[in-house]
Formats: structure tokens, C-alpha cells, sequence
């Protein structure tokens, strides 16, 4: 599975000024997310959750041949399953979850629902991080700019408030396209909101964009 733009955006801005000792990954797909944070971070511990059996045996497979294989643990289960039983809480929870996208359209209405189904509920994610999420703990994620008011407004009636916030605008001339979000359960009214561009032209990558992702490419 190709890695995408949007994971990487996350590994690499995630803020870890509260130097977690324990990290979990929602939804983690091939383990990018836990891989850059494992990279980046001390944390002892990072867990990750994977659903789709395919992605989960592609996870594991990356853990164990990477130089942090002790620290990286994936589960073959569902977010409902983990949070009925935690264990433990986490000082950093990560989450690219996967959404229905109005770009994604094929010839199959059938296939155009079961994507949409397929998506994690915002409220059940949202949920599961306040569960599990430490005080002190932080909790990110990427999602479509549209969504960002909604998902926001939702995190607030679990008690999760924005920390930092990041609009992603494909080139300087697009609308904003994605929200990078931040929050804690400290409530904060002067917290950073910024915008991010990715490219100037086809492969012309802005100095922004370099520096936050260079440790993260072989060749940029």
C-alpha cells in the first residue's frame, strides 16, 4: 500500500512537546504513523489498531523489520473491541482515520456506500481518545477542512479542546483541503492556527513543507 501525503503531514507535525512515554494509532494501516512517531519520539510503548487483516499483516511486518521493533505492537482489532477492555492509557493518540471522500466515486453505488460505511464515525474516535487519552495527554488527527468545525464542536462534548491547528492548501491558488488538529483537555483561547502549502508547481515543493518532512524522504 503506497504511503500518502496525508500520513506523512501527520507523523511529522504531531506536536510531542509532552515527551510521551506511551503512544497508540487508531486505525493504522501499514504503521507509518506509529514508524515516524517511533523515529521522532522516546515513547516506550506504541501500540497500534488495524482492522483490515491485509493492512494489520503489512503492519506487523513493517514493525518487525524496523530498527524499533521493541517498542511497536500492532492489534488485529476493531476501535469498539480495544476501548472495552483498556489496559492502559496513552500520553500521545495519533489517528489518520479513514473518511468518504466526495472525490471517491466509482462506476458501483454499492461500493461508493460500503466505502462511506467503511469510514470511522468521528464521534466514536473522538470518544475512544478521551477514554483513553492521559491528562496530560495530546491528540491528533488529519481530516477534510470541511469537517474541521463539525469535528471540533464534537470533541468539545468530550471535554477535548483545540491545542494547535493546521490548514493544508495543496498549492498557493487551492482552497484548503485538509485540517491538522491538536487537542488536550486543557481548554486554551489563544491556541496557533496556521496554514500550510505543500507545493508551488508539480514537485516544487515550499520550504515549509521541506522542513517539516525532510527526516522522512530519501530524496526531497
Amino acid at each position: 500500500m503506497k504511503i500518502g501525503t496525508d500520513g506523512v503531514l501527520l507523523g511529522a507535525w504531531t506536536p510531542i512537546e509532552n515527551n510521551p512515554y506511551s503512544i497508540l494509532d487508531i486505525g493504522a494501516g501499514t504503521g507509518i504513523l506509529s514508524l515516524m512517531l517511533a523515529q521522532r519520539s522516546n515513547a516506550e510503548q506504541i501500540d497500534a489498531i488495524e482492522i483490515d487483516e491485509e493492512a494489520y499483516e503489512q503492519c506487523v511486518e513493517n514493525f518487525e523489520n524496523s530498527p524499533w521493533s521493541d517498542r511497536l505492537f500492532c492489534f488485529h482489532a476493531g476501535l469498539d473491541e480495544f476501548v472495552e477492555e483498556p489496559e492502559d492509557e496513552y500520553d500521545l493518540i495519533i489517528s489518520n482515520p479513514p473518511f468518504y471522500s466526495e472525490d471517491y466515486k466509482t462506476e458501483s453505488e454499492q461500493r461508493d456506500m460500503a466505502r462511506f460505511q467503511d469510514a470511522l464515525p468521528f464521534e466514536d474516535l473522538i470518544e475512544a481518545a478521551s477514554l483513553l487519552l492521559s491528562e496530560n495527554g495530546i491528540f491528533t488527527v488529519i481530516i477534510p477542512f470541511k469537517e474541521e468545525e463539525k469535528f471540533i464542536a464534537l470533541s468539545k462534548t468530550f471535554d477535548l479542546f483545540p491545542l494547535k491547528i493546521t490548514r493544508v492548501k495543496g498549492t498557493p491558488t487551492t482552497k484548503i483541503k485538509r485540517s491538522l488538529l491538536a487537542f488536550s483537555f486543557t481548554k486554551k483561547t489563544n491556541f496557533p492556527i496556521d496554514e500550510l502549502i505543500i507545493e508551488t508547481a508539480r514537485h516544487q515543493y515550499t520550504e515549509d513543507y521541506i522542513a517539516l518532512t525532510k527526516d522522512f524522504y530519501l530524496k526531497m
